[in-house]
């Protein structure tokens, strides 16, 4: 994929999350409908309504590319060939959502050889969209509406290494445990915690909010793609808790390891 076609795919994909965010925003007032999942997870319409729009305009770009959603599972036994596929969360922090404190979003990763090679995070509520994509930065923009080019983003990058030891940390507002507290008191000297839900916690650090986000709960490889290329190509990192590097589509599981991301310096 040469320079140009890219620009071209993130302007798409972005106006897909746009898409399928302002679809969220219609139902964010209302008193929503929730039907509990097998993992306890939350569903509402919005959800649904989201996916749908998100599969049919990516299969509008190219209908060969196949598509593993949150709401839309697909057997281990056809996806373990898949090299190249779009991993989308049409709704990522439901809970929030429905709680309404904002803090939820539309997730859009492309995934090649089991790494994320472009991603898409639209946050409706707070009117900002986040892109990155592989060896070519990541940027942020404030939009509401189908934007015609991304000349008015902004590139982000995490913080650099600074003199202070102390850091600014994420812990997830619905998720959060033991395991998280003890972690953070045993490894950070000095810090303040900083509460967020949804996939925003990631673009937070690309762009130098936030310094950790370590996650000792559970998530799924849709919850985290878009946002693991977004903060890496900003400078930052994600790995499990043994420092090794997270893939994707390798296992029949879609539960990921514990992770840490971060600014690389910590």
């Amino acid at each position: 994929m040469n320079i140009n076609d890219n620009k071209l795919l993130l302007l798409k994909v972005s106006n897909i999350a746009i898409k399928a965010g302002n679809k969220i925003m219609e139902f964010y007032n209302q008193k929503n409908e929730i039907i509990i999942k097998e993992d306890q997870s939350p569903l509402t319409k919005a959800d649904i309504a989201s996916n749908k729009i998100i599969f049919k305009e990516l299969k509008n770009i190219n209908s060969s590319i196949s598509i593993l959603s949150e709401e839309t599972l697909v057997r281990w036994s056809e996806r373990k060939n898949w090299n190249t596929y779009w991993l989308i969360d049409p709704l990522d922090g439901t809970k929030e959502f429905i709680s309404r404190n904002g803090e939820f979003t539309v997730n859009i990763a492309l995934i090649e050889n089991h790494t994320p090679i472009l991603g898409v995070i639209y946050a409706p509520a707070l009117s900002v969209l986040y892109y990155g994509s592989k060896n070519c930065g990541s940027f942020k923009i404030d939009c509401d509406a189908k934007i015609d080019s991304l000349t008015n983003s902004i590139k982000i990058k995490t913080n650099e290494k600074k003199d202070s030891d102390h850091f600014q940390v994420f812990e997830s507002r619905s998720h959060s445990n033991q395991e998280f507290t003890s972690w953070v008191k045993n490894n950070v000297h000095s810090y303040d915690l900083v509460k967020r839900g949804s996939s925003i916690k990631f673009c937070e650090i690309a762009e130098g909010k936030v310094d950790l986000y370590p996650r000792f709960g559970p998530t799924s490889e849709w919850d985290i793609a878009a946002g693991h290329i977004i903060l890496t190509e900003a400078g930052g990192e994600i790995k499990n808790v043994n420092q090794n590097k997270l893939k994707y589509n390798l296992k029949e599981s879609l539960i990921n390891p514990h992770f840490i991301a971060s600014c690389k310096y910590i």
